[in-house]
Formats: C-alpha cells, sequence, structure tokens
C-alpha cells in the first residue's frame, strides 16, 4: 500500500531525513517512534505530499508521490490525515467540516455528504454535537472529529501526526479507542506517537527514528522484548519509566 525507497530530505544545509526506506502492506499498522527532532513527522508528511523530499520514491497504491504529473490533491483525498491540532475549520460547525471535503473534492451531493458525516459522527460517539462549532468541543471530541473528516474520504490509508500529544491525558483514551476501533477493522495506518500502550495493543510493526535515520524497523514484539540498538533501548527505558502508556 505504502512503499517508501531511500527518500532523503535537506532543509537548507540541515540533512532531515537519511535515505529512509520501509513499506506499510494493506492493513497493516505501523507505529514510528523516536526522540524529539529524528524526522518522524517529517516522513510521514512526505507520505502524502505535504512536504517535499530530494531523493528516493515514494509509492501510495503504485502511484508515485513526488512524480511531476501526480495529482497530489487526488492522491490526498485518498490518504486521511490527522494532525496534532486538528485542523478543524473554526467558522464551521462539526457536520459542515466534515461535508465540505466530500462536496468539493469528491463532487458528493449535499445529502450524501451530511448522511456520510453523520454516520461518521456516530461512530466516533459524537453524533449528538453535529450542529456546534470546533470551539464549543474538548480537544478530545476535536480529534475525534478530525479523525471521522478524514475517513469522510473514503481513504485507502490514515496517517496519524502525534494525535493526542496536544491533549489532557483524561481526553488520550477516547481518541485512542477509535485509532484501536480502526486498526481493528483493517484499517491501513502509519501512525507517530509515543504512546506505547497503542502500540503494544495494535501495531504490527513499529519503526525507530533518530537523527533522520530508521534505526529499527521490527515486529513490536520483538522490538519491545529486546530492541536491536542501544539508542532504542535507551529511548524506550526513558519513555516507559516517565509513565508513558506500557
Amino acid at each position: 500500500m505504502i512503499s517508501i525507497k531511500a527518500i532523503s530530505k535537506w532543509y537548507g544545509e540541515f540533512h532531515v531525513l537519511k535515505e529512509c526506506s520501509t513499506t506499510v502492506s494493506k492493513g497493516e499498522v505501523v507505529v514510528v517512534c523516536g526522540p524529539s527532532g529524528s524526522g518522524k513527522s517529517t516522513l510521514i508528511k512526505c507520505v502524502n505530499g505535504l512536504e517535499a523530499f530530494q531523493q528516493g520514491e515514494i509509492l501510495i497504491d503504485g502511484v508515485s508521490v513526488g512524480a511531476r504529473g501526480t495529482n497530489l490533491s487526488k492522491l490526498r483525498s485518498r490518504v486521511g490525515m490527522v494532525f496534532q491540532h486538528f485542523e478543524l475549520f473554526p467558522h464551521l460547525t462539526v457536520i459542515q467540516n466534515l461535508t465540505i471535503a466530500q462536496c468539493k473534492v469528491l463532487r458528493r451531493g449535499n445529502r450524501e455528504a451530511t448522511e456520510k458525516g453523520q454516520r461518521l459522527l456516530d461512530v466516533v460517539g459524537l453524533a449528538a454535537h453535529a450542529e456546534k462549532f470546533p470551539a464549543q468541543l474538548s480537544g478530545g471530541q476535536q480529534q475525534r472529529v478530525a479523525i471521522a473528516r478524514a475517513l469522510a474520504m473514503d481513504p485507502i490509508a490514515m496517517l496519524f501526526d502525534e494525535p493526542t500529544s496536544a491533549l489532557d491525558p483524561e481526553m488520550i483514551k477516547e481518541v485512542l479507542d477509535v485509532m484501536v476501533k480502526l486498526a481493528q477493522e483493517g484499517m491501513t495506518m502509519m501512525v507517530v506517537t509515543h504512546e506505547m500502550g497503542f502500540a503494544r495493543e495494535v501495531a504490527n510493526r513499529v519503526i525507530f527514528m533518530d537523527q533522520g535515520q530508521i534505526v529499527e524497523d521490527r515486529p513490536k514484539a520483538d522490538f519491545f522484548k529486546s530492541p536491536d540498538t542501544d539508542r532504542a533501548q535507551q529511548f524506550l527505558s526513558k519513555i516507559l519509566s516517565h509513565g508513558v502508556q506500557t
């Protein structure tokens, strides 16, 4: 479903991604973790063309993200993206946030788009909040709306960029519960997160990044039991000892 081949990226002279390669098969859940500044978010943004890269190739369902003739708007409509800070339209109601892209990008009629949006709000437990504005919702509720908005486009894969890092602790579980349900239903997912409990529950593989490189790319059981590298061992020991979900 997603193929990343020797991706390199620079910000000026700073080499932020260094020949990163991995694949994500259909229905697979891959968690990407690592210290701040390791390139995790940059990598996942390259996957759907939100960040340009200078070397390598990324294919999504056979379509090259970096090719000159690729319609990135069309590609992004097939790859859902959930950000750290929700990115909802504040002047639109919840249901309008779910319908606008369906109508403009997928050319769905308003009635069809609204019915789709209402079904997805029910899935994420927010059916009663359809006519509210984002500012009237908690952070956890806003993030669930953002997930529903991405799902409204019928994506073939979902990308999550630290979806719980801006939330209060009590709101994290409600968002992770929705993500667990998606994983159990077979959604292809790449998730940048420090929530190791989520990784242990639903990930097929864990990618550990450090200084712009993919240092480890292993089945979750192997990664948690015995990381190959000292750097990954240090990271795990610190993050688990500081109360992160285990």
